[in-house]
């Protein structure tokens, strides 16, 4: 399964589940640990569980299986690794606090430019 295709069953198994505010930002020049990191909003803990949930039953089905799943116990955070696609399941608040969305659309750092 190629990424965009990947991409695809992530973002239908998340608004099959009515998740909220679903955002795909585009890493691989940020880092080398993914390409792509999918953010979604659930609006309670067993939303949020429910949601990653729905992701990985998902990829599975469609044979990619997850390198790991961490947060789901608690269900306010849930990362969802699919190799070259992360996906942050949160509840809104928490998903304020961090702002991932804007740690991960900032240039990256130039070492010369500080030099």
């Amino acid at each position: 399964m190629n990424l965009e295709q990947l991409e695809s069953l992530v973002i239908q198994a998340l608004e099959d589940l009515k998740g909220k505010d679903i955002k795909v930002l585009d890493v691989a020049a940020l880092t080398s640990m993914t390409d792509k990191m999918v953010i979604v909003s659930g609006t309670s803990n067993r939303h949020v569980k429910a949601l990653a949930n729905n992701i990985v039953m998902d990829a599975k089905k469609a044979g990619t299986q997850p390198v790991g799943v961490e947060g789901d116990d608690v269900g306010e955070w849930v990362l969802v690794d699919l190799g070259d696609l992360l996906i942050h399941v949160m509840l809104p608040e928490i998903r304020g606090f961090y702002d991932i969305e804007r740690l991960w659309s900032q240039p990256a750092f130039d070492d010369e430019s500080e030099a």
